[in-house]
């Protein structure tokens, strides 16, 4: 059974995350990727020495797990729990949050169409995808979570996903996730990452750096309407997408 966090628990967590430096680190993580302590200094804007003690305080209050590989040490977030929680507060923010005027620019736009939350597909790639496969009768989704239909499976398996491999691990098989910029759900969960996965390795997608962006590459445009059935119009008059 989970454990209930207590008041000052929850207290402790709320400040760590109210600091404007510990927020960027733990955002700049958002992609699932592990960063070193130098990368994540730059992106809180902040001398590496006094990086270390944030990233020690996120560690200890189980945000951050740490990975050693030789000399290097690499920091992720701990578990798909906190992405979650990250990014519902995103949201929270987005929607509820106080109204400052900010201007946007290219990243933000490449954002909102196509990104990683965690280990899965956001932004209007994402729930454009989710659209998709629940309106061809692939995927059924409720508030509580999702499944995959027989038709979805066969069509997923010839897309080259394993999903009866997916449903034995201890992770939520598919859950929707409620996406921060668009208001409507993306797909979470194993099959969600395993969606996200396949794309990459099909080179429809590929990384920004330094962003959790996505470009999407004229393979992957062609790919998600033909063969994924989104519709065109997900992509048109949007920038995020490769020249070559």
């Amino acid at each position: 059974m989970t454990q209930i966090a207590s008041p000052v628990a929850l207290a402790e967590i709320g400040a760590a995350l109210g600091d404007p430096t510990r927020a960027k680190m733990l955002t700049a993580l958002l992609d699932g990727r592990a960063l070193t302590a130098g990368e994540l200094a730059w992106h809180g804007g902040i001398a590496a020495p006094t990086a270390s003690g944030h990233l020690a305080k996120l560690t200890e209050l189980g945000l951050l797990a740490l990975e050693k590989q030789g000399r290097h040490r690499y920091f992720r977030l701990a578990s798909p729990l906190v992405a979650r929680m990250l990014e519902g507060i995103q949201l929270v923010a987005a929607v509820e949050g106080p109204k400052r005027h900010r201007p946007t620019g290219p990243a933000d736009a490449a954002l909102r169409l196509a990104r990683t939350c965690y280990d899965h597909l956001a932004g209007r790639l994402g729930v454009a995808l989710a659209d998709a496969l629940v309106a061809a009768g692939h995927v059924e989704l409720t508030a509580e979570g999702g499944r995959v239909t027989p038709a979805g499976a066969r069509f997923l398996g010839d897309f080259g996903l394993d999903i009866e491999g997916l449903t034995g691990g201890r992770r939520c098989f598919c859950r929707p996730c409620l996406d921060w910029s668009e208001r409507r759900p993306h797909l979470a969960g194993a099959l969600g990452q395993a969606l996200a996965k396949q794309c990459f390795r099909l080179g429809w997608i590929r990384r920004q750096q330094d962003s959790r962006a996505i470009t999407i590459t004229p393979a992957g445009r062609q790919g998600f309407v033909r063969r994924l059935g989104l519709p065109d119009a997900t992509f048109v008059g949007q920038s995020g997408f490769a020249s070559d």
